[in-house]
């Protein structure tokens, strides 16, 4: 019972065994459809043929033309020579001086001019290596491709048939009529014009130069997504981020997370975590834990606000903040609901709630107008209109010196306020002590006209103008009551005393969130294949929804 177990399963392996053998396809033999004169040549070709004139033979979906060929049936091998044309349907044409094709192996060797040519493109090589099996072209021989308005030159390629996609592992160069690419490591599909870049990768035109270590570009349609240490550098600009999206065509870019965008003429810079650009609009939308960092008197001016909008040309440029907008400078920070800055006017209005700190002094008023110099590039006066108030907390005491005024207009002097007029209905207490900083009295009186000279932020002299009523009365004798003018309200809690402070909780937060985000992102980038932005594949169907923001944002400002 055992030996014919045994026996029955040895008869089942044999079988298997001789059935899977039975699977395997028996190579299908070199046929020769034509030649003007066929030969038997031991000596030059043993065991073969030899093929004179108008040649031509098909193997397997393939047919081969030439002047001369050596047909090695025992091999099922051949030689070809002169005007050599080998076809595969209507996808593949290899022309050459001479080819070798191996029916057995289906693989083909072509070298003397070689020529490749698809529907889509022409390769042209000195040697060209062609494997069925796998539907690959590839050559180690310096190629050129032309593929409509594209040409492209490597050192060496793969062409993938099915997928009508070349890739080049080392030096390889497309060149257009509107720019350059130049990377080691691309992948292009020549019936799309998609290009995929790996590795450091450059793009250069008249309008812009490009680098990314990743990044898809549409050659046909000039749009382009980029990853990885990309930026977009313009002649007066950088742009750099996470994720960039560029149109060439309108000169539009987008990019998101950890955006940067440097101005190298103003030596200006914005960040935030997403930004549209219009280069030939000359404008600019940043949201997101935005800031716009300017170089003011060799100190630097930090600007913060929900979003942040820059138009107009080099030197008519126009700076807008909306939305709870915060800035610092050394010696400076204030609030308002936003600003206005124009850069050929040197004029920064203060617009909703406007609240500036300079040094300790606290100034307060309905309408704030800071004027630069744009010959010294200097800050050069300060004007407040309307409810002018100004309080800071007395050195030693508890009390407040206060000055309360119509309108203020206030002149800079090394980058500080230094001589300051308030004007109209002005009034003052002010905490006056000796050079032993001991309490002399408090001044208490109103006038026409108020002027102070501040050293050091600190006010060294007070002038008073014109129907002067009031007198310096000893702390004894002044109530608690009547050393606070009517609208006092000191907010040094809310003073910015650093460019960290100018973001809210919620700014950092989400600050924190996005750049993790980024370093996640990155970290899945190095193990999986390029993801390019729908709007990008669809660009077509449908624009970039981030101009609408743009559109908002300037539909606003004009109310």
């Amino acid at each position: 019972m055992r030996k014919s177990f045994f026996f029955i399963s040895y008869c089942l392996l044999l079988l298997s065994v001789q059935s899977i053998f039975a699977q395997a396809p028996k190579p299908k033999t070199i046929n020769i459809e034509n030649a003007d004169l066929v030969e038997v040549n031991e000596v030059l070709v043993p065991d073969g043929v030899l093929l004179t004139g108008n040649v031509k033979v098909n193997h397997d979906g393939i047919v081969l033309t030439c002047n001369k060929a050596y047909v090695f049936k025992k091999e099922n091998y051949l030689k070809a020579f002169g005007n050599v044309q080998l076809v595969q349907g209507d996808t593949l044409f290899l022309n050459s001086k001479y080819a070798e094709y191996s029916g057995n192996s289906k693989k083909a060797f072509a070298t003397g001019d070689a020529v490749m040519s698809s529907p889509d493109a022409t390769l042209r090589t000195d040697t060209i290596n062609f494997d069925r099996n796998i539907q690959q072209v590839f050559y180690n021989t310096k190629g050129t491709i032309v593929n409509k308005d594209n040409t492209l030159v490597s050192k060496s390629g793969r062409y993938f048939v099915a997928e009508k996609k070349f890739q080049f592992l080392t030096e390889v160069t497309i060149t257009n009529p509107k720019y350059v690419i130049k990377s080691n490591h691309l992948d292009y599909y020549s019936n799309s014009g998609h290009t995929y870049l790996f590795g450091p990768s450059t793009i250069t035109s008249q309008a812009n130069y490009i680098y990314t270590e990743k990044g898809f570009y549409d050659t046909k349609k000039n749009l382009a997504h980029f990853l990885r240490r990309s930026y977009i550098k313009y002649d007066d600009r950088l742009i750099e981020g996470d994720s960039l999206y560029y149109n060439r065509n309108i000169e539009f870019a987008s990019a998101t997370r950890n955006v940067k965008i440097t101005d190298s003429i103003n030596k200006g810079i914005v960040k935030g975590h997403y930004a549209e650009i219009y280069k030939l609009k000359d404008s600019m939308f940043v949201t997101k834990r935005a800031v716009a960092i300017n170089l003011v008197e060799k100190d630097s001016l930090y600007i913060h606000g929900q979003k942040l909008m820059v138009t107009g040309k080099e030197g008519e440029r126009i700076l807008r903040a909306y939305k709870n907008v915060r800035f610092y400078k050394i010696d400076m920070s204030g609030k308002c609901d936003s600003i206005h800055s124009n850069s050929k006017s040197a004029l920064t209005k203060l617009i909703g709630n406007p609240i500036l700190w300079n040094g300790e002094s606290q100034i307060t008023g309905d309408i704030m107008h800071l004027i630069g110099d744009n010959t010294t590039k200097k800050i050069d006066s300060l004007k407040v209109l309307n409810n002018t108030f100004i309080v800071s907390r007395d050195t030693l005491g508890t009390g407040y010196n206060q000055v309360k005024g119509l309108n203020l207009f206030g002149k800079f002097k090394d980058g500080k306020l230094h001589d300051v007029d308030v004007i109209k209905n002005t009034e003052v207490v002010y905490y006056m002590r000796n050079d032993d900083h001991e309490l002399i009295g408090i001044n208490k009186n109103v006038s026409s006209k108020i002027n102070l000279i501040l050293e050091n932020n600190d006010i060294e002299t007070i002038t008073f103008f014109n129907k002067v009523d009031g007198d310096i009365y000893p702390e004894a004798d002044l109530p608690e009551n009547a050393r606070k003018l009517k609208g006092l309200r000191w907010r040094g809690d809310e003073r910015i005393k650093s460019k960290d402070d100018i973001f809210s909780a919620e700014d950092n937060e989400l600050n924190d969130k996005l750049v993790q985000e980024g370093k996640d992102q990155e970290a899945k980038d190095k193990t999986t294949p390029m993801k390019v932005r729908k709007e990008t594949l669809d660009y077509d169907k449908k624009k970039p929804a981030a101009k609408t923001s743009t559109t908002k944002a300037t539909a606003k400002t004009k109310k």
